[in-house]
């Protein structure tokens, strides 16, 4: 595989990315100007991304097998895909294009090198990863599924601590409409 990022770079934008994802929120708290139908756009597109990650964190064990069932039969990072959902809804309900700009760099300049370190790392841990990168694909769901038979298991949801990311949408939708409220009571 070859490497598109240099691994100095991804190091440290793998160790940044939390660091980098509190700015972000920090810029979107304070710049968005939502409305109404702001948020019946986004919204939706928010919860969709939240639920793809739900589903994934139910079917994965990290480090101890590969996951291929659920979400990851169609796509290799689900968790990405669903925070790239989730980080649009939230930018189609704050009415700002710049951010929008802001987050889609983000994902390009954090989240790809992170991918790729994770994946990396996969490649070594399991010797069957290569296999399974060959038939689906990164980031793209592929209709050509080979479904597995396992189950999503909440136990994995718990583990995995998804219900942060619950907690973090609730705070950034509860947000938006604290900004509604706020410009129509003012």
């Amino acid at each position: 595989m070859i490497s598109v990022f240099p691994k100095p770079y991804a190091d440290l934008v793998a160790r940044l990315r939390v660091t980098c994802g509190f700015v972000l929120v920090a810029a979107f708290a304070w710049f968005s100007q939502p409305d109404v139908k702001s948020l019946a756009l986004g919204l939706p597109v928010s919860v969709l991304g939240l639920l793809l990650r739900a589903w994934a964190t139910g079917h994965v064990e990290k480090n101890i097998r590969l996951a291929e069932s659920g979400p990851y039969a169609y796509l290799r990072n689900p968790l990405y895909l669903g925070t790239l959902l989730v980080a649009a809804g939230f930018v189609i309900a704050s009415r700002r294009w710049w951010l929008a700009v802001l987050f889609g760099a983000v994902f390009l300049l954090i989240y790809l090198p992170a991918i790729e370190l994770e994946e990396q790392h996969l490649r070594k841990l399991f010797p069957n990863f290569a296999a399974y990168a060959e038939r689906v694909p990164a980031l793209w769901p592929t209709l050509d599924a080979v479904k597995r038979n396992e189950r999503f298991r909440w136990d994995l949801y718990v583990r995995n601590r998804e219900y942060q990311a619950l907690i973090g949408f609730a705070l950034g939708a509860a947000l938006l409409v604290g900004k509604i409220l706020e410009r129509r009571f003012r």
